[in-house]
């Protein structure tokens, strides 16, 4: 295998396969990215057996061929050079040389034959647009366990029927839930998919590499998920089992309401964090006549305290939330935004969302915490 590739588009690919590539691993391939060279394309696939991608760009192909090298040392080698034609030949005993102008470099790397093959991609179910997808992810993706032990909430559920697409996700503290009505193209049925954190993450990073007017091709086969964005394939194992009825959860009685400005309750919310208990990190939130009062304490630091104007006229109520699970929701609405806090009582669960919605309905609905 011989070709050259311009730095720019090697290093595009090479950074989300990055991503992907098995850092602590028993499997040394795993490391190592296998490398294509066809027919002026060169393919770069990744895999750390639970995640794969498959990228590409453009290059001159002296010689077709295929081998493997190690994927830090190479994008760190790429980074480095000057923008300018890199030429990648791979020698005897499956060394690899990288040469660029004056820079010379021989990789060590292994038999492309131990590399895991990649499932191939089966026909595709639906396409959504990048925009959409990329917001479902975001709205959803902090809101998933990181508990191994509990398989079913390491992912978010994505829900497809023809006029519209919803993704939920929970720890089991707390819950985020996005819709959006919007045609979902090759879509006849409802499609219920189950999509790793790690998954999403990874799609995020080629959503925004992915062209203006971009669709994502979901696929499936018995237990991969496949997603295709502009040439590029992400391909994720799929978590198995049953996911939570989260609509068993959703609060439908929390007459209690007030609208806030979003940047003025989130500064509230990290100033009285400061002093808050740093493992509970608990706050207490007090709702009065025209009022919203944020309060914290901790034996080690000290109190806090502030008070917001807030257009309230009910019964007054203090309830405690986890000051981090607010701003997680906050930190993903849009700037210059209200916010309505929904409650019941002290006991039960709060529910957020912003004041305006008009091409999704978003809700974050938070256990409240003793206090």
């Amino acid at each position: 295998m011989e070709f050259s590739v311009r730095k720019l588009d090697i290093l595009k690919e090479l950074n989300l396969a990055q991503g992907v590539v098995e850092r602590k691993t028993t499997l040394p391939i795993l490391s190592n990215l296998l490398l294509e060279a066809e027919e002026s394309q060169l393919r770069i696939s990744a895999t750390d057996l639970e995640l794969g991608i498959r990228c590409a760009c453009s290059a001159k192909i002296n010689k077709d061929g295929v081998g493997t090298v190690p994927a830090k040392r190479l994008l760190e080698i790429v980074r480095s050079l000057p923008d300018a034609e890199i030429k990648l030949k791979v020698l005897e005993n499956h060394w690899v040389q990288v040469t660029c102008e004056r820079s010379s470099f021989k990789l060590v790397g292994m038999a492309k034959d131990s590399f895991p093959v990649l499932p191939a991609v089966p026909k595709s179910l639906a396409a959504i647009p990048a925009p959409v997808f990329s917001d479902l992810i975001q709205k959803t993706i902090f809101a998933i366990s990181g508990e191994e032990s509990r398989y079913t909430l390491n992912g978010a559920l994505l829900m497809l029927k023809p006029e519209t697409v919803a993704m939920v996700s929970t720890d089991g503290h707390r819950l985020a839930m996005i819709e959006r009505q919007i045609k979902v193209a090759g879509l006849s049925n409802e499609l219920r998919l189950l999509i790793p954190k790690k998954a999403m993450s990874e799609l995020l990073k080629l959503l925004a590499e992915s062209d203006e007017g971009a669709h994502v091709e979901l696929a499936k086969d018995d237990s991969h998920l496949f997603f295709s964005v502009g040439g590029r394939i992400l391909i994720s194992r799929m978590l198995t089992g049953q996911f939570p009825n989260y609509e068993a959860v959703l609060p439908r009685d929390n007459k209690r309401v007030v609208e806030l400005d979003k940047g003025l309750i989130t500064a509230a919310i990290r100033r009285v964090a400061l002093l808050a208990d740093e493992r509970s990190r608990a706050i207490r939130v007090q709702l009065d006549k025209d009022k919203l009062e944020v309060f914290s304490s901790s034996g080690e630091y000290g109190e806090a305290h502030e008070t917001l104007d807030a257009a309230f006229a009910g019964e007054p109520l203090q309830i405690g939330f986890d000051y981090q699970y607010l701003l997680d929701f906050l930190s993903v609405l849009s700037e210059g935004g209200k916010v309505r806090l929904e409650l019941k009582d002290e006991q039960s669960a709060g529910q957020l969302r912003p004041s305006e919605q008009e091409a999704y309905q978003y809700r974050y609905v938070v256990m409240p915490m003793r206090i």
